[in-house]
């Protein structure tokens, strides 16, 4: 009888959970159950996700080990008690883009920052929301016995133990990947003070176990489990299209931009995890079917019905404030609007290569800090689009491979609680077929379009 692990996706939409075979990654069961619309939520919506999720997939009696990956930064803030102070302030809750420029400055500027954290803040990271929470809700700051993060919190429910991993503790912006040490003089400064925060545990230490038994790992952020779940390696650059849009890659070494643009995270195996974030991806997709009134498989034909570039259309998908490059207050924009280019197909042609133009951005941001970037995988819901797939490679400018579709950040899950309860020295690597390859030749006047209208919109 084979030996069942489970992994979990604690999502900003959702919650997945799957059940998979330890030995082999193969996916015997899975549910899966909504979160709360918002940039902020009460943590026990989680947790009661977790629980439907889990009924949906079964049930997890049967299996011996849980790994658990959510979204990453979010700030949760608990009392004494345990108890949970506010709604917590998710990644995407520009709130705090004040206080991140505020950080920035007082510790000396972007490089000191870099240098301190391998990050250098913007409104997503945990650290700017403990800032702006000090200065705003005083009340619930005093309140403030620890903090922790969602997946943090949810392991904790799972175990009663109060612990986090170095992948998820990198996006806080007061954990250094390069020394593998909480900076509490960078939560002082933020804060006013040092709360508790979670012990950090190694990439196949356990957290503990379940009242029933099962064993549970360390846990994960999202993109982390990401890389787990895909068997990352160097050389592989992933693109990933979920809520936010993903670059990142598998390293051996800490990096450190000063920039800003990449985020120096650690990964889920003890390795690094150098990742650039745009704010807009697949709710691109989202927007242009309802602007045309259409689903997203019309929005697919229609783009592919129009040619490359659109005809000088161009859709710059700030839709939500952008965080790479740092523009939290901005809004989307179309340019190049004629009546020519005014047809539901030029429309949708411009809103699949602005989402893809601000991915190549990323691309190239980790390709100047001396990545490798032999393979182009690309993940996540809206790669399941046709157009997506097509378009991509003229963006990119090299062939894109996709992966079957799987719920690969539940998968890392799973893999990572295979992986602690085997003792082993490496996580485990589950075979994956149907790789299919997208070729196509690169189109610059893409990109050259979309840089002019991005410089136009980040010289105001």
């Amino acid at each position: 009888m084979s030996t069942l692990v489970a992994g979990v996706d604690s999502s900003t939409q959702s919650c997945k959970v799957v059940v998979a075979d330890a030995a082999t990654g193969r996916i015997v069961r899975a549910g899966q159950a909504s979160h709360p619309d918002g940039t902020e939520a009460d943590p026990a919506a989680w947790w009661d996700a977790l629980g439907r999720a889990a009924d949906e997939a079964g049930g997890l009696d049967d299996v011996a080990a849980i790994g658990v990956a959510a979204q990453q930064h979010g700030m949760v803030c608990l009392s004494e008690a345990g108890e949970v102070v506010r709604p917590a302030l998710l990644w995407n809750d520009t709130r705090s883009a004040g206080a991140a420029r505020d950080l920035v400055d007082e510790l000396g500027g972007p490089a000191k920052w870099a240098d301190a954290v391998g990050s250098v803040p913007v409104a997503s990271f945990t650290v700017t929301k403990l800032r702006w929470l000090a200065r705003n809700e005083p009340d619930a700051a005093a309140r403030t016995a620890s903090v922790c993060l969602p997946h943090d919190y949810l392991t904790w429910r799972l175990t009663g133990e109060f612990v986090t991993d170095r992948g998820d503790a990198s996006g806080t912006g007061y954990w250094s990947p390069a020394t593998g040490e909480y900076r509490p003089d960078l939560l002082e400064m933020a804060f006013g003070r040092v709360p508790a925060l979670p012990r950090v545990l190694g990439p196949a230490e356990a957290a503990g176990r379940t009242p029933a038994g099962a064993l549970v790992s360390a846990g994960t952020g999202d993109n982390m489990g990401a890389a787990l779940g895909l068997g990352l390696r160097p050389g592989d650059v992933v693109v990933s299209l979920g809520t936010s849009g993903t670059v990142f890659t598998a390293a051996e070494r800490a990096s450190a931009d000063s920039a800003g643009d990449v985020a120096g995270f650690a990964d889920a195996t003890g390795r690094f995890l150098p990742l650039v974030c745009t704010l807009n991806a697949a709710r691109v997709l989202d927007a242009a079917a309802a602007l045309l009134g259409v689903d997203h498989h019309e929005v697919s034909r229609l783009a592919l019905s129009a040619p490359p570039g659109a005809d000088g259309l161009v859709l710059v998908p700030y839709l939500e404030g952008e965080r790479t490059p740092n523009r939290p207050d901005s809004t989307g924009s179309v340019h190049g609007l004629r009546l020519a280019t005014s047809t539901p197909a030029h429309l949708a042609r411009a809103a699949i290569e602005g989402m893809l133009c601000g991915l190549a951005d990323g691309l190239d941001a980790l390709l100047a800090q001396g990545v490798r970037a032999e393979r182009v995988l690309l993940i996540g819901g809206a790669a399941r689009s046709e157009a997506v797939r097509r378009i991509a490679p003229t963006v990119f400018g090299r062939p894109v491979l996709v992966p079957p579709t799987g719920e690969y950040v539940a998968e890392g899950a799973a893999a990572q609680a295979a992986w602690a309860l085997s003792g082993a020295a490496e996580p485990p690597r589950w075979e994956r077929e149907g790789l299919e390859t997208y070729e196509a030749d690169a189109v610059p006047a893409i990109r050259d379009r979309y840089a002019e209208a991005r410089d136009h919109i980040l010289s105001r």
